[in-house]
């Protein structure tokens, strides 16, 4: 009897072990399921490394991406190929952190039917991109090594983030037994992850820093004879062009005046203009941790002060980091920050997602943005060709990038539209291309055309 009290009790207690392991299971299960769901490791929401979960479209609701059952990109090849750096091919060789973001309201996840795509339903994400200005940025590359962005100031829209190369997902090439360098660093997104060495688009920067800091700067003149001396060493310029104001300075971009400029400014100014527009900064845009520039004058010798100021030496910017300046001059000082999923209907009102826009901050005087707006206008109208940008008020500034190694310059171009229609701030690189304003004037105006085209089909709609 008492060998069958004790076995009696030893069941209860495994039974009692049991239950409260049960419970414990079910708290953490109501508590954990969630992430449960979307953990990279989750062969149901993710395959090699991409999550497959969720419908993908553009700005317009046109398909990039159904990710329901495996991954089904667009029909259109063009838009494949042109898409690919921001959803990610089905290996995993590039990487979609947009997407794992937003992992919660894309796999959905509810207590009692668990994920989406096990009860039926779909969630929906909206992203801010163009298909159509994604493919004619692509296109306007022509197979070259760059990339170019586009967004609205005001909004903080992404309306194009290319990176080149790039390949259609549906028709994978031979990357591994190319010979031909067509896609060297073709799983870099260099919108996001890149650095470039910026040219004299980074004298931008410069003009800004003289603009707030140096009294009647627009006044200041230059006496530019092709170089000039800094304690034995020699600053070059690309021509010889006299007498020049600040205005002529930037239009001509002249090397002499600049150099001077950044001399004159010292150190200390150059790099608390550098900090402050975010040049050595990284930040994020939904999932994207964008690349830190580079600039460092500790201990620099004055040559390369000048030079760094003229867009040299060690300068390295992101071209999303810059995009955004871009932005803060065109905003009057201040912008929205750049951003690419506008909405996810995940058909559960709780992880639903509706982006807001957030301001940079007050980066730069509203009378500084002004006046340097101004000279980048007198850029266009002056050097680059107004009639370039058709019914657009282009400001910009072109750069022509010394990379070294006997290797031709990266070829860059960066601005934005001053139309309460078009408040679109862009950026262009073309590595190893040459001269920014031959270069990129071409590529710049044909995808701000697309996406007047496209904002103008927005505005038209009921």
């Amino acid at each position: 009897m008492k060998k069958v009290s004790t076995r009696a009790w030893a069941a209860l207690v495994l039974a009692a072990a049991l239950l409260l392991g049960m419970v414990a299971l079910v708290v953490e299960y109501a508590i954990l399921g969630d992430e449960w769901a979307v953990f990279p490791g989750n062969p149901h929401t993710y395959s090699g490394g991409n999550l497959n979960s969720g419908i993908i479209t553009d700005r317009s609701g046109t398909v990039l991406l159904n990710a329901e059952n495996g991954r089904t990109y667009s029909d259109d090849a063009a838009i494949r190929t042109a898409t690919l750096h921001l959803l990610g091919d089905r290996e995993g060789y590039i990487d979609a952190p947009l997407l794992r973001t937003y992992a919660d309201a894309l796999v959905g996840y509810d207590f009692f039917t668990g994920t989406y795509s096990l009860s039926g339903k779909s969630s929906t994400a909206r992203l801010t991109i163009s298909a159509t200005v994604q493919t004619a940025a692509l296109a306007a590359l022509a197979g070259r090594a760059g990339t170019v962005g586009v967004y609205n100031y005001e909004t903080g829209e992404l309306l194009c983030a290319v990176s080149s190369p790039s390949y259609d997902p549906d028709q994978v090439p031979d990357i591994a037994g190319d010979t031909t360098g067509a896609y060297s660093g073709v799983y870099v997104n260099r919108f996001f992850q890149s650095v470039y060495v910026p040219g004299s688009i980074f004298k931008l920067v410069t003009a800004a820093a003289a603009l707030e800091t140096i009294p009647d700067a627009l006044q200041l003149t230059f006496q530019c004879s092709g170089s000039f001396d800094v304690e034995g060493d020699t600053v070059t310029c690309s021509g010889v062009h006299g007498t020049v104001d600040l205005a002529g300075a930037l239009a001509h971009s002249c090397n002499v005046a600049f150099g001077q400029l950044a001399l004159q400014l010292g150190p200390e100014v150059l790099s608390d203009y550098a900090q402050r527009f975010g040049i050595t900064s990284r930040f994020s845009v939904d999932g994207y941790e964008t690349a830190a520039g580079h600039f460092d004058l500790t201990d620099a010798a004055s040559v390369n002060v000048a030079w760094s100021g003229i867009g040299q030496y060690t300068d390295l910017i992101n071209p999303c980091g810059y995009l955004r300046l871009m932005g803060v001059i065109a905003g009057g000082g201040e912008a929205a920050e750049p951003y690419l999923m506008a909405e996810v209907d995940s058909r559960k009102a709780a992880a639903d997602y509706t982006a807001r826009s957030e301001s940079t901050g007050r980066l730069l005087s509203e009378a500084a943005s002004g006046s340097l707006a101004t000279l980048m206008r007198n850029n266009v109208v002056t050097m680059y060709g107004a009639g370039n940008f058709p019914g657009l008020t282009v400001c910009a500034k072109s750069g022509t990038a010394e990379v070294g190694g006997g290797l031709l310059p990266h070829a860059t171009f960066a601005g934005f539209v001053q139309d309460p229609a078009y408040p679109l701030a862009f950026i262009v690189v073309v590595e190893n291309a040459g001269a920014g304003s031959s270069v990129c004037t071409s590529i710049a105006a044909s995808v701000l055309q697309a996406c007047v085209q496209v904002l103008d089909s927005e505005a038209a709609q009921p």
